[in-house]
């Protein structure tokens, strides 16, 4: 019919280029460095959110998110989502208790037995760091 063109590319003896390649569809490169910003690959060193421990009342069966980062400032000992927005390549510690206990958690984040303080807080190196400082 009249008004059907062959393809563009389809000359039987000439080899046509391909098209030029469009600059936003090769964006590889600045993805992976958007993503490098908000996830790096090594994580951030938790900072010291407090040098004593929290006591809190958890309730049995609910589900808790410790902060591990050491930046929560509205929730703490509880994550308030800041690792996310300071990029620190951290996640929450996600817990849940079998019964309804009063307990001491973690604010130094040095604690070998997270959630919970193990009394690290007391040790020279804690009480000499700075609050909002990595151990």
């Amino acid at each position: 019919s009249f008004f059907l063109k062959p393809p563009l590319y389809s000359h039987p003896k000439r080899q046509c280029p391909p098209p030029p390649a469009h600059p936003k569809l090769n964006q590889r490169r600045d993805i992976s460095s958007w993503l490098a910003k908000w996830f790096p690959k090594a994580p951030a060193k938790s900072v010291v959110a407090l040098k004593t421990p929290i006591k809190v009342e958890l309730v049995a069966g609910k589900t808790y998110r410790w902060c591990v980062c050491g930046r929560s400032k509205k929730q703490q000992p509880f994550c308030d989502g800041s690792h996310f927005f300071q990029r620190t390549g951290l996640s929450p510690l996600k817990f849940k208790v079998q019964e309804t206990r009063v307990v001491a958690l973690c604010t130094c984040k040095a604690t070998q037995k997270p959630p919970y303080c193990d009394g690290t807080h007391r040790s020279e190196r804690v009480q000499k760091a700075e609050v909002g400082s990595p151990l």
